[in-house]
């Protein structure tokens, strides 16, 4: 019988999630809490309650920045203006009595053509009326540095003032003022009978700011009040866990925690989705939202955040949704392109009950007329109304080291977990698990750098949580102002050297930039290089930049961002160029790089998403013959130079592109997980040897449930595991034992004794395992030999032998035994094979011992 595991219902579609690897959030003596989760979209459409929706802006650098030669060019839009434009258009449908941008307005402070973009995109707030706050994030000043404060700024050069000051704050339905700076604001809007104040501060408030602040909560002392600012929260690299922020406790020890009034903070700043709920010196808690979408598809997709306060109910809810995506046209669509996002702290709600909230500061807060619908769903349904969009991308950590999906045309596998953590001698190698090319740490003699010690260099296990490897490289203290750096390299003769990737590639790799990477130390360094001098390629063009640098090369530039470049099979062509946006320091990411043969286009991926600006015109590489691959250093003029300030992950790098169901980040599927079992009762005599299946190959089969055993899948797709008990003694085995399996646990009796066996059978990797095959079977006992049971004798009309001996050997006896059992001493067969998905095979054996017949 051929079992597979149950059906089960389909799980909620999920949106994409940024990669990275995590760590516990540090408490840092704070009560930290997980808000209550629900689903966003609980209530009742039907039914009306006292709600209003705040809407947020993430982000918009990229929008900003890429409007004028991305966006509107291929869409004749970009997604900060479509996304002003829908809130002014759903304003009263969603009843939105107020919208807060979370700074990071434009990407570079010194673009008028990036300003104007943004310009465009608030304007429709103000025609429409709507009452928004906008603050500046580190971006949008001229010096973000740290140690910088905004009273430190020359106020007078500072664009963003320009753009978005006082004067144009001061025509906003709400405005209260500003504090001298002009950095830093409060509104008060109305909503559902209540008023509530929100405290915009921009980037990096000084003391003085500080205290405006403390003054502007003093005069309203009444109000509850939402913080919004560019950076508090962080979000550790499992891109789920809230982490604290150095200058978020600034404002949280400064200014939060000692007024009551702030219920709720927003920030973005930091790449992806978190939250997460502290109590303040009144007890109460505080929740911490952290919204930043700019590292996903098209620099963010337009994503936004739709707040629902519903103040009856005494709930939060949170969705994350894009006008943008459902504007687009439907052959553009991609994987990508949600309108909603559905994973960890994207789509939640939070409960809160108002009144007891704010009753501290606010005795008198009601909860207003109940005269509005489910504004989430109807937020849903105005942006699902006729859409059609592909299935999602989701993706799952790994279970196992063996957690991979292995793809045909590997020609390089570079792996760090098998040696264990620790320093990394000269000269000690990582093995090329698909080919022929071992990476060696270079000699400190023969690296060209004076300056770089034995320690340099380590094996570590915070590695990226999407790496089935668990481990990476670290080069520490690279420095181009001391010269001080240390790499790998393959050795002169590896294949992998001169292979040219005619037909594409892809080179996927996990990256981590260090902390105390600083501009002046380590901008432009590389992470990966095929070395060599691009202006020794016969037909190579002479260029401005990079004209003896190496063919091909990934590393980070001075604005922190991945450029990969490299010169295509056409020589003549020149080098081509892919660029990320901003890296955040001390973040794993996946880097993909993907070389179509079909589009002559190589796109960079940074943690599944394409980026913006990707190289076309290219296909495949040139490289200068016998040159290594190098880890943790550039090649410039013919040396190596400019070390890399921070972590490489398992790399790998295939002959053709491929898709992101078989990038390192995919996991093998476990679906088609068969088995042929017994089932019901089998006759008496009969013996099970073993159970064999269909799966995943690589997948490890487990049996348990009462049965025990243990198998791994084959290259085919099959699998066995032997059933019974290791032999007593010699072949022969115990009592009642009739035959004899060889399995991974040496040699195994069948299973042969009457009695229920249940079994419970799954397959996985590590940790992460297939929904399980359960079920029962039984084999019969004996039937008693009227002769030989109790009473049996002369007269007993058992049937026995004269002499009342059991299994007599008389003619009669012997026909009679005969006929019900089969031949003394044969094998009436019993098998049951076959089938199984995947191309795989099944077999159980399942035999009667013929009963010996009675003496």
């Amino acid at each position: 019988m051929t079992l597979v595991p149950p059906r089960h219902r389909a799980a909620p579609r999920r949106g994409i999630r940024s990669l990275a690897a995590g760590a516990a959030l540090a408490a840092a003596g704070a009560l930290l809490t997980a808000p209550t989760l629900a689903t966003a979209a609980e209530a009742e459409p039907g039914e009306l309650g006292s709600r209003f929706t705040l809407a947020v802006l993430p982000d918009t650098q990229f929008y900003s920045r890429y409007s004028a030669d991305q966006f509107v060019p291929r869409y004749g839009s970009d997604p900060f203006a479509v996304q002003t434009e829908w809130l002014a258009e759903h304003r009263d449908e969603l009843n939105i009595p107020f919208v807060a941008h979370l700074g990071d307005v434009v990407d570079q402070v010194n673009r008028g053509v990036e300003w104007q973009a943004a310009d465009r995109a608030m304007d429709t707030l103000d025609e429409a009326g709507m009452p928004y706050s906008i603050l500046a994030g580190n971006h949008d000043v001229r010096n973000s540095r740290d140690d910088w404060y905004d009273t430190d700024y020359d106020l007078a050069a500072e664009p963003y003032l320009q753009w978005f000051g006082t004067s144009r704050a001061e025509a906003v339905p709400g405005y209260g003022g500003s504090d001298p700076t002009g950095f830093n604001r409060y509104h008060v809007f109305e909503a559902q009978g209540q008023e509530f104040l929100v405290l915009a501060l921009g980037w990096r408030s000084s003391d003085a700011s500080l205290a405006w602040a403390q003054g502007v909560l003093d005069a309203h002392p009444t109000l509850p009040t939402i913080l919004t600012t560019h950076s508090l929260i962080n979000i550790d690299a499992d891109a789920v866990t809230a982490r604290l922020d150095a200058y978020g406790e600034r404002l949280w020890e400064r200014l939060i925690r000692g007024n009551d009034q702030i219920f709720l903070t927003f920030n973005g700043h930091f790449h992806g989705s978190t939250r997460y709920t502290r109590a303040n010196d009144a007890g109460h808690e505080v929740t911490h939202i952290l919204m930043d979408h700019q590292m996903a598809y098209e620099g963010g997709n337009g994503y936004l955040g739709l707040v629902e306060f519903d103040l009856g109910a005494g709930r939060i809810s949170v969705q994350t949704a894009s006008p943008w995506v459902v504007q687009k046209p439907q052959e553009s669509l991609t994987s990508y392109d949600q309108p909603f996002l559905e994973a960890a702290n994207q789509q939640y709600t939070l409960d809160i009950d108002f009144a007891e909230r704010f009753a501290g500061f606010a005795p008198d807060f009601e909860t207003g007329p109940a005269d509005q619908p489910s504004l989430t769903q109807v937020a849903r349904d105005l942006l699902l109304d006729g859409f059609e969009g592909p299935d999602p991308i989701g993706l799952a950590q790994p279970g196992s080291r063996d957690d991979f999906v292995e793809v045909d045309g590997t020609v390089a596998h570079w792996r760090f977990g098998a040696q264990g953590e620790g320093p990394v001698a000269e000269g000690q190698t990582f093995e090329d698990v698909a080919g022929d090319a071992d990476l060696a740490r270079v000699a400190i003699a023969d690296s060209g750098s004076g300056t770089a010690q034995p320690g340099d260099v380590a094996v570590v296990t915070d590695a990226n949580p999407f790496s089935s490897d668990g481990a990476a490289i670290c080069f520490a203290n690279a420095d181009q102002r001391t010269d001080r750096f240390s790499y790998l390299a393959t050795a002169a003769d590896a294949p992998v050297n001169d292979l040219r990737f005619e037909q594409g590639y892809t080179i996927e790799t996990f990256l981590k930039v260090d902390p105390s990477w600083t501009s002046e130390a380590n901008a432009w360094s590389k992470a990966i290089v095929r070395s060599g001098n691009r202006s020794q390629l016969p037909g190579m063009p002479w260029s401005q930049w990079d004209y003896t640098a190496s063919p091909a090369a990934l590393g980070i530039s001075n604005l922190k961002e991945f450029q990969w470049t490299e010169v295509p099979v056409t020589t003549t062509k020149g080098d081509r160029t892919s660029w990320s946006g901003e890296i955040i320091l001390d973040r794993w990411v996946h880097v993909a790089l993907v070389n179509d043969s079909a589009t002559s286009r190589t796109t960079m991926y940074v943690d599944g998403a394409p980026v913006l600006r990707n190289a076309t015109d290219v296909l495949g590489q040139s490289v200068n013959g016998g040159m290594p691959w190098i880890f943790g250093a550039d090649w410039v003029d013919d040396a190596a130079r400019n070390g890399w300030n921070g972590c490489i992950g398992e790399t790998r790098v295939i002959d053709h592109p491929t898709t992101p169901d078989q990038w390192l980040t995919a996991r093998p599927s476990l679906e088609g997980f068969a088995a042929e079992v017994p089932s019901g009762q089998l006759p008496a005599g009969s013996t099970v040897e073993a159970i064999e299946g269909a799966g995943t190959p690589g997948a490890t089969v487990t049996l348990t449930g009462g049965l025990e055993g243990e198998a791994v899948v084959d290259d085919s797709g099959a699998w066995r595991i032997e059933l019974g008990t290791p032999a007593v003694s010699g072949v022969g085995g115990g009592a009642g034992v009739a035959a004899m399996a060889v399995g991974a646990g040496g040699i195994r009796a069948a299973l042969s004794e009457p009695g229920v066996y249940e079994f419970e059978l799954r397959q996985g990797f590590g940790t992460r395992v297939s929904d399980p095959i359960t079920g029962s079977f039984t084999i019969a006992a004996a039937p008693v030999d009227p002769g030989t049971g109790p009473g049996a004798g002369p007269g007993a009309g058992g049937g026995g032998a004269p002499d009342g001996r059991a299994g007599s050997t008389t003619a009669g006896g012997s026909e009679r035994d005969l006929a019900s059992t089969g031949f003394e001493g044969a094998w009436v067969g019993g098998l049951a094979l076959l089938l199984l998905a995947a191309g795989g095979a099944a077999l159980v054996v399942v035999r009667r011992r013929a009963r010996a017949a009675a003496e």
